[in-house]
């Protein structure tokens, strides 16, 4: 079974759903974290190439805490766009990866990366088993694998309401980790408090985890939706595999 979690910045997969992670990381499940960017425009002290460098870092750090692997598509921040190009690259990393189940971002968001993320993936997932779609080197998977929307930023749309999710993960048990993950993108301390007022990210992430818990009744929650469209696998996989794991509250 693999696993491939794809958000748009490194720490998105992270914030959203870093508790989920850390608990499938605990099964024979193979786990992949991709980037769409490297973060290149996250940082006012340091220039696009310098930062990437150090995002790429820390995200293959989170990801080798709980065993999976990293990879960055190399989009570059504000620049990704629902294109042929794009679906084309995104395709090409299904194939590389060839997994059974894709995590990736919601709509709507109040970032244009996470809402373009959202589209490119959802129909990299369908073109990815079509053979005639050439993408490289990769060959066609066998089927669309199943797919999953984790929570937009705080799990809100752009003007502030709330989204409801279509079920919830208990992640109490895997907080310490979670905030282990975000911490290990300390470059963006600065940045995100600069740009975004969050003061500690690493805390905002779980104040942000504990409001999906509260709807619950839960400590601390994961929020989801499967997505059902014609002919994307019906099937609960993933609630079913967290079950065995943790409280999913569906």
């Amino acid at each position: 079974m693999r696993i491939l979690a794809i958000h748009a910045h490194p720490d998105d997969c992270e914030i959203l759903a870093g508790g989920t992670l850390a608990l499938l990381a605990r099964t024979e499940i193979q786990l992949t974290l991709c980037t769409m960017t490297p973060g290149d425009c996250g940082s006012a002290e340091m220039g696009p190439n310098e930062i990437s460098t150090v995002r790429r870092m820390e995200a293959a750090t989170a990801a080798a805490l709980i065993g999976a692997d990293y990879l960055c598509a190399e989009f570059r921040d504000l620049a990704i766009f629902n294109d042929d190009p794009g679906r084309r690259r995104v395709t090409q990393i299904l194939r590389e990866v060839r997994p059974d189940i894709v995590i990736t971002a919601n709509t709507p968001d109040y970032h244009c990366d996470h809402e373009a993320t959202h589209a490119l993936v959802r129909d990299a997932c369908f073109g990815a088993s079509a053979p005639n779609y050439s993408t490289g080197e990769f060959t066609a998977i066998d089927r669309i694998p199943h797919l999953y929307f984790m929570d937009s930023a705080d799990g809100i749309d752009r003007d502030g309401n709330v989204l409801k999710p279509e079920f919830l993960v208990d992640v109490a048990d895997t907080m310490d980790l979670k905030r282990a993950l975000v911490g290990c993108h300390e470059s963006q301390r600065n940045w995100l408090k600069k740009q975004h007022g969050m003061d500690d990210y690493v805390e905002t992430a779980a104040n942000w985890t504990a409001k999906r818990g509260a709807l619950a009744g839960l400590p601390f929650a994961e929020g989801f939706r499967q997505y059902k469209g014609h002919p994307y696998p019906q099937s609960p996989l993933l609630q079913d595999i967290l079950e065995q794991l943790t409280n999913v509250i569906r």
